[in-house]
């Protein structure tokens, strides 16, 4: 059997992919293998194959394979029936940096406790509403957990941590997050997404803030709920989750300068200008599967009751 084209892990991610993800190094082709050949045997699916993307997609499930057949298979259905959103249809776009800009999380440099979680800063509200739409920024939002799947080996492993300041975001950005946007973003973290969220923590939260957080507490399963943090601008209660050295330097830390990370993640996705024009040819065909299709209306129908996510 071919060795796989991946990436070695260091050898602490090593040993927490082997007592927490129930990874097999001596067993890693196989699993791949087995993985690629339901994929390939489903007639429906047209999916990236890549050994680097599928053990991501492995380790994020638990090595479970149904897990990520599941997963995979969602990961596909939601980008065919829905491209413009979570698509960046065209990397070459001379917006494409102020996109980036507005809608990504950056990687901060250190984990979490320096071998945990990686942290992934976001700023809400900063980009022009005059200019653009939420779905317009969240379609790079979603690029970048493409990006981050194939690059970061910490995330992967680690899980991650969502940092976000909500000081900018007024009231005209907090009312395009309506059901509908809220809903995709649930479904895909649910039924798409590999990598594993731990925690979120929202702190400089506006006023408003609880209408659209509220919208969306009926759909969280409890375990989500209790991974959601909101400290207002009590950063001390902040700082007990994530101490004051792991904030970027701009916030009195020591992890990373805001400013250069916006342009080495710029430069990724320069760098990924292949991956983002090959993927569109990756989606599944509908016509062709075998057996009940997805109930896309009640994800996301406008008419649709609000359905309790459960998130791994």
């Amino acid at each position: 059997m071919t060795t796989p084209n991946i990436r070695p892990l260091s050898e602490h991610l090593q040993e927490v992919a082997i007592k927490k993800l129930n990874e097999r190094p001596e067993r890693l082709a196989e699993d791949l293998e087995a993985l690629k050949t339901w994929a390939i045997k489903e007639p429906h699916l047209n999916v990236r194959l890549d050994d680097q993307w599928l053990v991501a997609l492995l380790r994020g499930c638990k090595f479970s394979l149904e897990k990520a057949k599941s997963k995979l298979d969602w990961y596909y259905t939601l980008k065919t029936k829905y491209p413009d959103y979570y698509t960046v249809q065209n990397p070459d776009v001379p917006n494409l940096r102020e996109l980036v800009k507005y809608g990504v999380g950056l990687s901060l440099p250190i984990p979490l406790n320096e071998t945990g979680p990686r942290i992934i800063f976001i700023r809400v509200g900063i980009y022009p509403i005059d200019k653009y739409k939420l779905k317009d920024i969240l379609t790079v939002t979603y690029a970048q957990t493409e990006l981050t799947m194939l690059s970061d080996d910490t995330a992967v492993v680690n899980g991650f941590v969502n940092l976000v300041d909500a000081a900018k975001a007024n009231a005209a950005h907090l009312a395009q997050y309506t059901p509908t946007i809220l809903k995709k973003s649930l479904c895909f973290a649910e039924k798409a997404l590999p990598l594993r969220q731990s925690s979120v923590h929202f702190f400089n939260v506006p006023a408003g803030f609880e209408k659209p957080y509220n919208m969306i507490k009926p759909m969280l399963s409890s375990k989500q709920k209790d991974r959601i943090f909101i400290h207002g601008n009590n950063l001390e209660t902040l700082y007990a989750h994530i101490p004051k050295k792991y904030m970027p330097i701009q916030y009195g830390g020591e992890n990373g300068c805001l400013d250069e990370l916006e342009k080495s993640t710029f430069q990724q996705y320069l760098d990924h200008r292949d991956f983002f024009i090959e993927d569109v040819k990756y989606r599944n065909n509908e016509d062709l599967r075998v057996g009940k299709q997805p109930d896309y209306e009640s994800s996301f129908g406008i008419e649709g009751s609000f359905r309790k996510i459960d998130v791994d």
